[in-house]
């Protein structure tokens, strides 16, 4: 089974883009001329009011919008980030673009990281697993995939026992995991710079286990499929944190509308430039409502969007 964080590394490779695109769709970023397609620019429309009539044309229209930018990215950007909790709104609809999307992605080359922050106790994550990297248990003898990802984010605050069905999965599957070390968000402070009794923060400890953990699925490029999310926000950890963990692939949050910079994003690579993707969701997205762009040319501004982020990266990468 090819090892998952060999397959990104080529992927990444064959680009020069060390980029993933985050597909978080709202409602509200769907451009015009897709929401005319499905009759949802009529707020007048009575039978919008129905939840299965809404719910059903806005996940078609997600669904239309996240192909399209796939269309206009495959070539450049080697994977894509769906964070599900935005298919949820839409409830059992919004699910199916969801595994639609993923499809989609893969179908058209793209390695798909579920963005859905899953663990639990073991026996719950063991079924989170099977859900997202392995197969669900048919009783029939033709176990199948549900959602079929390549890799998931992860929570790990249930220790070893809630993060080790996830790892058996990616070596039986050849899948990958990132987990939560150092999140984007500003309160990420609030716990992860908790000071243990060693003078560890908190944060630190989580690394360390990462790398342990990871230390069994290290693949020919020297990074492992057990993988750490470290925020794009927190450039001084992420110096840190990139040489406590030298085989660790890192997912990279926070470029763009959060306010990571390709010179932030930069300390989490390597000396080589290697061993980690940044994403950015809104800033492709919306690449489209810069001053000067009509919303019929969506694409071409996501396109535009992802060569400038390129370029962002790697001028900072290869300082």
């Amino acid at each position: 089974m090819t090892n998952f964080a060999d397959r990104l590394s080529e992927k990444i490779d064959e680009f020069q883009n060390p980029t993933v695109m985050g597909l978080d769709p709202l409602m509200e970023y769907v451009p015009l001329p897709i929401l005319r397609k499905f009759g949802l620019d009529k707020s007048t429309d009575p039978s919008l009011k129905s939840q299965d009539r809404f719910f059903s044309l806005a996940a078609e229209a997600i669904l239309e919008f996240n192909k399209s930018l796939i269309d206009a990215v495959k070539d450049i950007i080697p994977a894509v980030k769906p964070q599900i909790a935005y298919y949820e709104l839409l409830g059992a609809d919004g699910i199916k673009t969801y595994r639609e999307t993923i499809e989609y992605a893969k179908n058209n080359g793209m390695i798909v990281i579920a963005d859905a922050k899953r663990n639990d106790i073991g026996s719950t994550a063991a079924m989170y697993s099977a859900a997202y990297l392995g197969r669900t248990n048919t009783n029939n003898g033709s176990d199948m995939p549900a959602f079929d990802a390549d890799a998931l984010t992860i929570n790990a605050y249930t220790g070893t026992d809630g993060v080790k069905p996830f790892i058996e999965d990616c070596e039986k599957y050849g899948k990958g995991i990132f987990i939560l070390v150092r999140t984007s968000n500003p309160s990420a402070r609030d716990f992860q710079d908790l000071i243990l009794d060693n003078g560890q923060f908190f944060y630190e400890a989580v690394a360390e286990k990462v790398s342990l953990w990871g230390s069994g699925l290290i693949g020919e490029n020297g990074f492992s499929s057990v993988g750490a999310v470290v925020g794009a926000t927190w450039p001084d950890q992420a110096e840190k944190l990139r040489i406590m963990m030298p085989n660790t692939f890192i997912l990279v949050p926070g470029y763009g509308a959060q306010g990571g910079t390709g010179e932030t994003a930069a300390q989490c690579f390597d000396e080589n430039g290697k061993g980690a993707i940044v994403n950015a969701s809104r800033s492709l997205m919306l690449a489209y409502r810069k001053a000067g762009i009509s919303e019929d040319d969506f694409q071409q501004a996501a396109y535009e969007e992802a060569l400038r982020m390129r370029d962002d990266l790697n001028k900072h990468i290869f300082a």
